[in-house]
C-alpha cells in the first residue's frame, strides 16, 4: 500500500515517487489519481512526457481508459529541470523513454523541496530492465509496482509480451501490438516466437 509522505514543517524536503509495472496495468491511471488529488488540495502541478509519446496526444497523458490531465512534452530529460519553476509537484509519465539524465533530474528536484511522481515501464519487451527505470527505482523513496491481467490465465501479469516479429526496442503500440502476460504464459510465448522464427528461417 502506497503511504504520502509525513511533512515535518520544520525541515521541508521533497521526495521521488516510483509507480512501475507492464502495459495496460495502470501505471498512467494511478499517476493521474496522485496528480489530480494535489491540483484538488490547491498544489502547484506540472506534468511531462516525452515529445516521443503521441498514442493518444500530442499534449495530454492519457491512460488506456481515457482519464488525461494536460502535460509538457519535452525532447530530453535536462528541460523537466529548466521548465519546473515553482511547483510543488512534478508528474513524469513514460520514464524509460528518457536519456539516463532523468535520475539526475528527478534527485534534483526533490533536494529543492519538490514532490516527484515518475511512472514508467519497468521492463522492455524482452523482460529485461527497461532504460533508467531501475536507477528511478533504487533511488526513490517510494516504489508502487502494480500489474495487469493476463490475457491467457487470468493471474497477476508483469510482462508486456509484443506480438510483431520487430526487435526494435521502442515500438508504440496499444492492444494490437502488445498484451500482458503472467511469468509462465511470456516464456512459452517467447518459445512459440522462437519457434515459429526458425520455421521462416528453414523455409527461406
Amino acid at each position: 500500500m502506497f503511504l504520502e509522505n509525513t511533512v515535518n514543517h520544520t525541515e521541508q524536503f521533497g521526495w521521488i515517487e516510483v509507480i512501475c509495472g507492464s502495459m495496460f496495468s495502470g501505471k498512467t491511471e494511478e499517476l493521474i489519481r496522485r496528480l489530480k488529488r494535489a491540483q484538488f488540495a490547491k498544489q502547484r502541478v506540472e506534468i511531462f512526457k516525452p515529445t516521443i509519446d503521441t498514442r493518444y496526444d500530442d499534449d495530454e497523458v492519457v491512460s488506456h481508459n481515457d482519464s488525461r490531465i494536460r502535460s509538457t512534452p519535452v525532447q530530453v530529460a535536462s528541460n523537466i529541470r529548466l521548465l519546473a519553476n515553482d511547483v510543488d509537484v512534478v508528474g513524469i509519465d513514460e520514464a524509460q523513454f528518457f536519456d539516463d539524465e532523468i535520475v539526475t533530474v528527478c534527485n534534483d528536484l526533490a533536494n529543492r523541496g519538490i514532490r516527484v511522481i515518475v511512472a514508467g515501464l519497468d521492463m522492455d519487451f524482452k523482460g529485461n530492465p527497461f532504460g533508467p527505470m531501475p536507477a528511478l527505482m533504487a533511488t526513490a523513496e517510494y516504489v508502487t509496482k502494480v500489474h495487469a491481467v493476463c490475457t491467457h490465465t487470468g493471474n497477476l501479469a508483469n510482462y508486456s509480451f509484443r506480438k510483431s516479429a520487430n526487435d526494435k526496442l521502442v515500438v508504440l503500440g496499444e492492444i494490437q501490438e502488445y498484451e500482458p502476460l503472467s511469468r509462465a504464459a511470456y516464456f512459452k510465448a517467447i518459445r512459440e516466437q522462437q519457434i515459429a522464427k526458425k520455421d521462416i528461417n528453414l523455409d527461406e
